[in-house]
């Protein structure tokens, strides 16, 4: 079941969220006093600056190849992810340094109740814009949506924790434990920042597509080696001959997907029927994985490629 909206228009309704529970959250603390709240109302301005960054990295990412970027604009979403990273690790040091301070000097909550109540319904808010983002992540492949999710869901922990925790107070009368409930939300998104920086970071690096797609490709290249072996196909080398597949290569740039191998055949097949057999192996991979680019050289039996090898910087 496909998504309801576009990437963008996700990202459009995250900001609007993101401003609502600026609202909700910020009331809450101002109500209460509590630092737990406080610092989860902080945070939400990182949700609204990230969907802002995130709406522009996939407008770009979304532009066609063009004569300076011959393999797209994919990659843009990458920038996306580690900009939210970023600004999380930002906020939770901002978040720690408050919490410190009114742990040194910790103040009592007040209207406990409009304050858990504007609390929950802003985090529900937020459980149900990451569901979407997650499921619309899973079927156009984007980490810049995926970022926002899982940026979302550590909101919805963080701020479950907080509720959770200022009802402690209420009950036990332990002020101290509402700006210790801070710092341990600033410690929790130091943790999810960390983890988007580095995975933006891999992404930038070339980092090779998903196991269960290169899972795909090895068992599309599986299923044409066993032709190999039917004499009845007059598209596969025939009885004693042979053909295989060796050098893959893959990397994800975003949504898109990149493999390039080298295929084996008998040195003494036309040109036509060799270069027939690889677009229809190029089109079964592009159909097994979808977002996929496929590149694939044409070698004769007992030929290998000359590996390149680039000199190190002196």
């Amino acid at each position: 079941m496909q998504s309801l909206l576009t990437p963008k228009a996700l990202l459009r309704l995250s900001i609007a969220v993101a401003l609502l529970t600026i609202v909700l959250k910020g009331l809450a603390g101002y109500i209460t006093h509590s630092m737990g709240l406080i610092s989860d109302a902080m945070e939400s301005f990182v949700n609204l600056a990230s969907a802002m960054f995130a709406l522009a990295m996939v407008t770009i990412a979304a532009r066609p190849a063009d004569e300076d970027h011959p393999y797209g604009h994919h990659k843009a979403e990458y920038f996306s992810s580690g900009f939210e990273g970023i600004l999380i690790v930002g906020a939770a040091l901002a978040i720690l340094w408050v919490s410190i301070e009114r742990l040194l000097a910790p103040r009592p909550i007040e209207q406990l109740g409009w304050g858990l109540v504007l609390s929950i319904v802003s985090t529900g808010f937020n459980a149900a814009l990451a569901w979407a983002l997650f499921r619309a992540a899973r079927e156009h492949r984007s980490i810049a949506l995926e970022a926002d999710g899982r940026h979302l869901v550590t909101d919805v922990w963080t701020s479950a924790a907080v509720v959770v925790g200022i009802v402690a107070v209420h009950f036990t009368g332990w002020l101290w434990l509402d700006p210790l409930l801070g710092i341990g939300v600033a410690l929790n998104i130091v943790r999810e920042g960390g983890k988007l920086v580095w995975r933006s970071s891999q992404g930038l690096m070339d980092e090779a597509m998903p196991a269960e797609s290169l899972a795909a490709v090895q068992a599309t290249l599986d299923r044409f080696l066993a032709r190999a072996g039917d004499p009845g196909d007059p598209g596969v080398p025939a009885r004693g001959a042979s053909m295989r597949f060796d050098d893959i290569a893959t990397r994800r740039a975003g949504q898109r997907l990149f493999a390039d191998l080298h295929m084996h055949v008998p040195g003494d097949w036309p040109l036509q029927r060799a270069a027939t057999l690889r677009d229809e192996l190029e089109q079964a991979l592009m159909d097994a994985v979808p977002g996929l680019r496929v590149t694939i050289q044409l070698l004769p039996l007992g030929m290998e490629a000359r590996a390149v090898q680039m000199a190190p910087d002196a």
